[in-house]
C-alpha cells in the first residue's frame, strides 16, 4: 500500500521545493544523505550501521529531506546517534529479505501496519516497546504490536467545481452516481479503499463495512468500470486526469488535495465525507544492527507534535499525535485528514482485514479492471 503513496510523497516534495515552500538547505542536506545511502540497499551485513547510527529506510527520492528535517537532525542532537536515510524502498519482500539473513543492514522502516503485523508473526519484526513509545501520543486504535503509527492520509473524492460547484458531491454514493453527476471518473489502480468506496455506494452502512464483502464490491466495480477513464497508480496521474478535464471526479490521496486546489485555482474541489483513512507507521527490523533501544527511542522522539507538523507541511501527512491538531492554524486544518472534524466523517481502513485479505483481493480487482 505504501510504496506508490510514498513515491507520490517524493513528487509532492519536489513540487514544494520548486514553489519555494521548503528550504533548499533541507533539500540539499537530504540529497547528500540520499546519494550516500543509495548503496546501502545494495550490500548486506551489519557493517552498514556503524556504532551510534540508525538506518531509516523510506521510499527514496526527496523524501529524505523531510524525514531528516522533521526527525533525524533533532534525534542526533539529543542522543548523538546519527540517522541515515536509505531510499531503497522498504517493500514487504525487502524487509523480509533483510531480516531473514539474521544480520540486517536496516534498522527502522516506513511500513504498512498490516505488513508489519504479518512479518512480526514470522519473527522478522521487533515488537514495539510501549514502555518507551507512548500510546497516549497516538490516536486510539492506531498502535499495533509490531508498528507504531507515524502519519495518516486518506482516499477522498475530488471533483470538478466548474461543473458541480453549486451542488458538490457529499458521499461515495455521489461518486458512483453518473446521472446526478455526469462525466468520467478516475479510481486507484491498486485497490486500497476502492472496495470500501464501492460498498458504501452500494448501501453498506459505515459501521458494517468489515469484513468486506468482496463479491459485492467487485460486482459494483465491474458494473461501474465503463465510466472510469483511468485507473491511476500515482498521485500525479490522478491530478492530471482532473486538471486536464478527463475526469469529472476522482478518488485521490488527500496529500494531493492542496496541490490540486492550488494548481487549478479552485476549479478542483474535494470533500472529506466518506473518506477512507490509511495509517503509515514505523517499525523495527528484527536483530537491527543499531539496537532495539536506540530504534525505540527514535520512534518515541518522532511522536513530538511539532516534528510531525514538519512532515505535514512538507508532505501533507496527517499527524499521528492528536496533540498536533490544536497547533495548526485554520487555513491548514482543512487539509489535515485527521483533524477531528475531518476524521469524524471518514472511516479508517481495517489493518487486520488487509493483513489477511489484501493479496487475494488485489488479484481479483486487477483482473476486473484490466479486462
Amino acid at each position: 500500500m505504501n510504496g506508490p503513496f510514498q513515491r507520490d510523497a517524493v513528487d509532492i516534495l519536489q513540487t514544494r521545493l520548486k514553489r519555494g515552500q521548503i528550504s533548499r538547505r533541507h533539500f540539499a542536506t537530504g540529497m547528500m544523505m540520499l546519494l550516500g545511502s543509495s548503496a546501502l540497499g545494495l550490500r548486506a551485513g551489519p557493517a552498514q550501521a556503524e556504532t551510534g547510527q540508525l538506518v531509516f529506510v523510506n521510499w527514496g527520492g526527496d523524501a529524505g529531506p523531510a524525514y531528516d528535517a522533521a526527525y533525524g537532525q533533532a534525534f542526533q542532537e539529543a542522543t548523538g546517534i546519527a540517522v541515515r536515510q536509505d531510499g531503497s524502498g522498504p517493500t514487504e519482500g525487502a524487509i523480509a529479505a533483510q531480516a531473514e539473513t539474521g544480520r540486517p543492514s536496516w534498522d527502522l522502516v516506513d511500513v504498512d501496519p498490516f505488513s508489519a503485523e504479518m512479518l512480526g508473526k514470522r519473527e522478522l519484526m521487533t515488537a514495539i516497546d510501549y514502555d518507551v513509545v507512548d500510546r497516549d501520543k497516538m490516536r486510539p486504535g492506531f498502535g499495533w504490536e509490531f508498528s507504531a503509527s507515524s502519519y495518516f492520509y486518506s482516499y477522498i473524492v475530488a471533483y470538478d467545481a466548474r461543473r458541480f460547484g453549486d451542488n458538490p458531491p457529499t458521499s461515495m454514493a455521489d461518486f458512483f452516481d453518473v446521472e446526478k453527476y455526469p462525466g468520467s471518473r478516475a479510481m486507484y489502480q491498486w485497490g486500497v479503499g476502492m472496495w470500501e468506496a464501492a460498498l458504501l455506494a452500494d448501501g453498506v452502512p459505515r459501521d458494517q463495512l468489515y469484513p468486506l464483502d468482496l463479491d459485492r464490491a467487485h460486482a459494483k466495480i465491474e458494473a461501474f468500470k465503463e465510466h472510469v477513464i483511468g485507473f491511476w497508480g500515482g498521485g500525479a496521474d490522478s491530478q492530471a486526469l482532473l486538471m486536464n478535464g478527463d475526469a469529472s471526479m476522482a478518488l485521490i490521496w488527500s496529500t494531493r488535495a492542496k496541490l490540486i486546489e492550488e494548481d487549478s485555482e479552485g476549479d478542483i474541489g474535494f470533500i472529506w465525507d466518506d473518506g477512507l483513512i490509511a495509517p503509515g507507521a514505523m517499525g523495527v527490523i528484527a536483530n537491527n544492527p543499531g539496537g532495539t533501544e536506540a530504534a525505540m527511542q527514535f520512534i518515541a522522539s518522532a511522536q513530538d507534535p511539532e516534528k510531525q507538523l514538519v512532515m505535514f507541511r512538507m508532505l501533507g501527512q496527517g499527524p499521528a499525535n492528536p496533540a498536533a491538531d490544536a497547533l495548526l492554524p485554520p487555513e491548514e486544518v482543512r487539509y489535515n485528514p485527521v483533524d477531528p472534524d475531518n476524521f469524524a466523517v471518514q472511516i479508517p481502513l481495517d489493518m487486520a482485514w488487509y493483513e489477511e485479505n489484501y493479496s487475494a483481493a488485489l488479484d481479483t480487482y486487477l483482473g476486473i479492471i484490466s479486462a
